[in-house]
Order: C-alpha cells, then structure tokens, then sequence
C-alpha cells in the first residue's frame, strides 16, 4: 500500500514539473542539453559550435533546429522552461512586436548577442551568363506592381530580365528565394527591394509622403512566377539553381561561400559580395546575424551559458575562428569584445525600437 501511494505521489510530481515547463513560471532542468532554433542562415554556424561544444564539454550534444527567424523566434518566446528552446537564431534584429509576444507569455530576461555578418547575394549556377545588377533592377524584376502610365502602378509585365534592363541577359525572371516566415526574407524585403524601389525618383518622394503606401508597393513581392518561394533550407535553393537552366537565387554568403564549386554570385551597384565588402557595408545588401539566449535557462539547464561563452569566443567567432570557415563575416575586434561582455554579464536587452 505504501509503495502504491508513493509511486502515485510520484507521478503526481512528475505531471505538476511537466505543467511548470509548459507554462511561463519556471524552466524545469528536464532536458540535458542545450536547445537553439531559428534561422536557417545561422543554423550552420551554430550546428558548428554545437559540433564543437559537444566534443570538448563532455555534456550532451546541442539540439539545433532550422525552423526560420520567425519560427524560431515564435518558439523561444513561447514560455520559459524545459520545452521550450533556450536560444533563438536570427538573421534579422528581433522585431518590437516579437519581444512583446516574450514578454507576454513570461519570458521576460532576453540576452541580445551579434554574432557577425552576413550577406545576401544574388547567384546562378557557374555556367550561366554574368549579371550587374543596379538601381531599380532587383524592383522592376521582383515586385508584384511597377510604375504604369499617368502615376499608376500595374501588374508587373516583365517577364526577362533585359525587359527589366537592356544590359542583362535575356533570360527568363525566375527567382529561388525565402518564404515569409525566414528572417532572410525580411533582409531581403529591406536592403535590397526598398531601396531598388528608391532609385525611383517617384517611389523616392513616396517613401516619403506615404510610407505605409511605399511600403505595400515596394515590399510586395510578385506571386505569378518570377518569385518563388523556396522554404526555409537555403541549401536546396542552391542545389535548384543547378538543376534548373536560366534560375537565379537569392540566399546568405555563407551557403554561397560552401558551395562555390556550382554557384557564382553576381555584383549589385558594381558591388561584389566579399568577407571585406560586407563587413564594411561597401555590398549593399549586408546584415547582422543575432541568436538571443533566455536568460531564466541559465543555470537551469544545464550548458546554455558555457555553450553560448564557446559561440562568442575569439577561436569561434574571431577573425580566422572557424566560424568563419562556415562563411561568417567576423566582427571587428572591439565589436565582438562587447558583445562578449554583454555575455559574460548576460545583460538584458531592452524593447527594440
């Protein structure tokens, strides 16, 4: 009878350590090792120092999961607890909106690190023709509405891209890039449609006079086609381009940087994508790449701040550590000393703008 109730009283615990993990009061030390997901651009990069944490540390092996900035920043912010991640990739800041929904659901102590740069480039396969993109090239090939007569916008009618520009080939617009849900796709909407948009004195004054106008002009990509949206896995945009004559992708340097033997990037505004040119902002479409850590897991479970001390570390995200064998731009030196202060304190960041 004794040994009954006890092992009642047992499950009892158990389902109530459960209900805790699922909820937003406390992370529960069910789960052994560290929990990170998001971005698929950051997921090679932090796969990498997973690969290393896992074979110095003697813990268990990180879980990482390539789910898209937003998806992963949606599971991070669900709660705190054991099933929840304890780290989100992301290669876009986290959105004002986004660390609301955290607080929201309790998880209210978030450590903001960069973690380097990277750049979106725009490539074909080594075989196909030589491309220069400039001005309002990437907009008038990619938006869903272009300039029409008499200050109207209209159906985008370009179907080749020297409709779009006499100076580049005329091949079929036919691009391989990120879905909704991928921070990359954000980059893309913001460094590269808004400002090809700009080069248009009308779209210019517009962004001016009317930004939420410009902004549903500007950041709607066309759906008849000429823009395809291709998941969260950047690698099989790249295994596309080689299968499919005439397509072009759209991507992060580092997948460029890991498969240059079949895929070739192309300049924008005379600009080639270069470790140099997009840790200097010379290439124009160049971001930074963040993971945020929940800081109620420290402690908790166990190697969240051991791995995170690897990740900042000057033989992992240093100049010549091997991330940037992965394709990751370093920070300058002085740079990553603060982010990996701001580590070693685990600040919190405060509501982005």
């Amino acid at each position: 009878m004794a040994r009954t109730l006890l092992a009642a009283a047992s499950a009892i615990a158990l389902l109530a350590l459960g209900a805790c993990g699922e909820n937003s009061g406390g992370a529960q030390g069910e789960r052994a090792g560290v929990w990170a997901a998001g971005s698929s651009t950051v997921f090679p990069f932090t796969t990498r120092v997973a690969e290393n944490f896992a074979r110095t540390s003697g813990g268990a092996a990180p879980r990482v999961e390539s789910l898209g900035t937003g998806g992963g920043i949606q599971a991070f912010c669900r709660g705190v607890g054991s099933n929840t991640p304890d780290i989100a990739n992301a290669s876009r800041r986290m959105k004002k909106s986004e660390f609301e929904m955290c607080q929201a659901n309790g998880v209210t102590d978030i450590v903001e690190l960069k973690i380097g740069y990277d750049g979106l480039v725009i490539a074909t396969a080594l075989d196909a023709p030589d491309y220069g993109f400039t001005g309002d090239d990437l907009y008038l090939a990619l938006a869903k509405q272009v300039p029409g007569p008499n200050g109207t916008f209209v159906a985008n009618p370009n179907t080749t891209w020297n409709q779009v520009n006499p100076g580049l080939p005329a091949t079929r617009i036919m691009v391989y890039g990120p879905p909704p849900t991928s921070g990359t796709r954000d980059s893309w909407i913001e460094l590269a449609m808004a400002p090809s948009a700009k080069a248009i004195p009308a779209l210019a004054a517009m962004a001016e006079s009317d930004p939420d106008r410009f902004e549903a002009i500007a950041h709607t990509l066309r759906e008849d086609g000429g823009w395809i949206d291709s998941g969260e896995n950047d690698n099989a945009i790249v295994q596309t381009l080689t299968r499919t004559p005439g397509s072009t992708g759209a991507f992060g340097y580092s997948f460029l940087e890991q498969n240059s033997d079949s895929v070739k990037a192309h300049s924008v505004n005379g600009v080639m994508p270069t470790l140099e040119t997009i840790a200097s902002g010379e290439y124009p479409i160049s971001r930074s790449m963040f993971i945020y850590v929940k800081k109620a897991h420290i402690g908790v479970i166990p190697g969240v701040k051991e791995f995170v001390m690897e990740y900042m570390s000057e033989a992992s995200a240093g100049r010549g550590g091997y991330l940037q064998d992965r394709g990751l731009v370093p920070l300058p030196a002085d740079e990553l000393a603060a982010q990996r202060a701001i580590a070693t304190a685990m600040t919190s960041m405060t509501s982005p703008e």
